[in-house]
C-alpha cells in the first residue's frame, strides 16, 4: 500500500512541477504576448480630393457611392472570416487582369469580366454588401506597390484590425503587413469623401 501511495505522490508532484514550469516566470508571459495578433487600424489624416476616376464612377453608379448605414466595424466571426476569404478568392479568379487602355485613361468599374485593381476592389465591396456586410466597414484605398505602380485595394475594418483584400494575392493581411505604400482611403461614412494617409 505504501508503495502505491509513494508512486501516486511522485506522479502528482511531477505533474505539478510540469504545470508550474509552463506557467511560471516572465518567459511564459512573454510567449503568450508574442502569440497574440497585433490589432492595427489605418489612421486618416486630412481630407483630400477623390481620385477623378472614382468621381466619374460615382456619377455613373450613384447607388455604389451612396452613404450607407450599419456598423463601421465588422465582428470577424469564423463565418464572416470564411465569407471574406471566399469573396476575395472568387473575385480574384473571376476577373481577368487587364490594365486600362492609355487612350481611355483610368476607368473604375464594378462586376466586370476583365479589369484592373480598382475593378477587383469595387467588385469585392459590392459582393460583400450584397451578402449583408455593412458598407461603412468596406473602403477602397489607393496605394503604391514596391515597384511604384498605383494600386487600389479593398480595406475591411474588423474587430481584428483593418484587413486588406488585394487582387495580387488570395491571402488577406493586416494593412501594416502588406508591401504597399498607403496614399488615400475612402471615408466609411461617405464613399465620396477621401482622406490622405
Amino acid at each position: 500500500m505504501f508503495k502505491h501511495a509513494l508512486i501516486a505522490t511522485v506522479a502528482l508532484a511531477s505533474l505539478f512541477a510540469v504545470q508550474t514550469a509552463e506557467a511560471a516566470g516572465p518567459g511564459g508571459f512573454a510567449r503568450a504576448l508574442k502569440t497574440a495578433p497585433a490589432i492595427s487600424y489605418i489612421s486618416e489624416k486630412r481630407r483630400t480630393s477623390a481620385p477623378f476616376a472614382h468621381v466619374m464612377f460615382c456619377a455613373q453608379n450613384p447607388d455604389e457611392c451612396a452613404a450607407g448605414g450599419g456598423a463601421s466595424e465588422i465582428f470577424l466571426s469564423p463565418f464572416a472570416d470564411k465569407q471574406l476569404r471566399a469573396v476575395n478568392a472568387s473575385v480574384n479568379r473571376s476577373i481577368r487582369p487587364v490594365n486600362d487602355r492609355p487612350d481611355q485613361g483610368d476607368v473604375w468599374q464594378v462586376n466586370v469580366k476583365s479589369g484592373d485593381c480598382e475593378d477587383f476592389a469595387l467588385t469585392k465591396r459590392d459582393h460583400l454588401i450584397a451578402m449583408g456586410w455593412s458598407a461603412k466597414a468596406l473602403r477602397i484605398a489607393v496605394t503604391k506597390t514596391p515597384a511604384g505602380e498605383g494600386h487600389a485595394v479593398l480595406v475591411v475594418k474588423t474587430d481584428q484590425g483593418d484587413l486588406v483584400l488585394d487582387n495580387r494575392s488570395n491571402a488577406i493581411k493586416g494593412w501594416k503587413d502588406t508591401d504597399l505604400r498607403w496614399l488615400m482611403i475612402q471615408s466609411g461614412d461617405n464613399p465620396r469623401v477621401w482622406y490622405q494617409l
